[in-house]
């Protein structure tokens, strides 16, 4: 029988969360929050948790439960993603039912909710569900933060907290994977402590490219119209380019699931399921592309005002995009976002 950690071994920098996390399979109470930020291993804590309360040896990682599980095909463990943007009231009863069926195989059955943060009108509808389970039914939630919404939730889990992780921590993790240690401090610095997004970069041969293109704009913008929209174009190309990576991932992920479905072990609603999650990843990637390639700009224009050249058109340009950077809370067009943009730092070109 193999070590336990094996089932922990995806969560890196995590220590302490893991010993809370080991300590809650051996003596299981009805409901887990876990606060992770992204890219901090919420959705990996979930499954090795999620596998330990299914292990009848309490996370041996060496079993047929354990392997099922961190497969994501064991009948008793039920992650129930949300379609849309938000998690909906319809959502919220599924869940409610899927809570009320006895365990097929295990001692317990366990409901895995991600992305819960995003339960908006949907928190009352899963209050009771998730304070008073059934004795045989686990909750393993997972959210971002604690929005207000999931206050009283929140309140009636244990909560176990995942930290952010440092540059340093990322760095040293890609290395431990093998990457050379010049791109895995590269990568682990343009990241923002997210090991995903770092795992993502490494395999992207057009990293630096759009690294590179971000910092050539304050040298292209000319005052033009013209060439603010050159630099637009490329700039919106360089945010599809990011997806290679996350498509080949994508295509690994269907294929797996494809597999399971031979094997007679998918879930119903499982193909779903990883489709809407497909979709949201791809929007999330180039979300993240572009918050990176705003703050690659701010820096070129920061290097710009400690040269010395242009200080008053790089203080404006700056401030413009820290504008941008503050509109992207606020899910705008990316088009029209980097139009406004450009034009507002072409015009400080003197």
């Amino acid at each position: 029988m193999s070590d336990a950690g094996s089932l922990w071994a995806a969560l890196v920098g995590q220590e302490a969360a893991v010993a809370r996390l080991r300590a809650a399979a051996a003596a299981p109470v009805h409901a887990y929050l876990l606060v992770a930020p992204a890219g901090t291993g919420g959705r990996e804590a979930a499954r090795a948790l999620a596998a330990a309360l299914v292990c009848p040896h309490g996370g041996c990682g060496a079993c047929d439960a354990c392997r099922r599980a961190m497969a994501g095909v064991h009948p008793d463990v039920v992650v129930v993603e949300r379609a849309g943007p938000f998690i909906t009231v319809d959502e919220a009863r599924a869940v409610a039912r899927v809570a009320a069926l006895s365990p097929l195989e295990a001692v317990r059955k366990v409901v895995v909710l991600p992305d819960f943060h995003l339960v908006d009108k949907a928190a009352p509808a899963l209050l009771k569900t998730i304070e008073e389970p059934p004795p045989s039914t686990v909750f393993v939630v997972v959210a971002e933060q604690v929005p207000p919404e999931l206050v009283t939730i929140a309140s009636r889990c244990a909560r176990v907290e995942l930290r952010p992780l440092t540059a340093e921590v990322v760095a040293a993790a890609l290395a431990a994977e093998g990457v050379e240690a010049a791109l895995a401090a590269e990568a682990a610095a343009a990241a923002g402590g997210r090991l995903d997004r770092a795992r993502l970069l490494v395999a992207d041969a057009g990293f630096a490219g759009r690294r590179a293109l971000w910092r050539s704009v304050p040298a292209r913008l000319d005052g033009t119209g013209a060439t603010a929209a050159v630099l637009v174009d490329e700039l919106l190309a360089s945010l599809e380019s990011v997806l290679g990576p996350v498509a080949a991932r994508h295509e690994a992920e269907r294929a797996a699931l494809e597999d399971q479905e031979r094997r007679g072990g998918r879930q119903p609603g499982a193909a779903t399921q990883l489709a809407a999650r497909h979709k949201r990843e791809e929007r999330r990637a180039r979300t993240d592309e572009l918050r990176f390639g705003l703050a690659t700009l701010a820096a070129a224009y920061r290097d710009r005002l400690v040269a010395g050249t242009g200080r008053r058109d790089a203080l404006a340009a700056l401030d413009a995009v820290t504008a941008a950077t503050a509109a992207m809370a606020h899910n705008p067009n990316q088009t029209l976002l980097l139009q406004g943009l450009l034009v507002r730092a072409g015009r400080s070109v003197g």
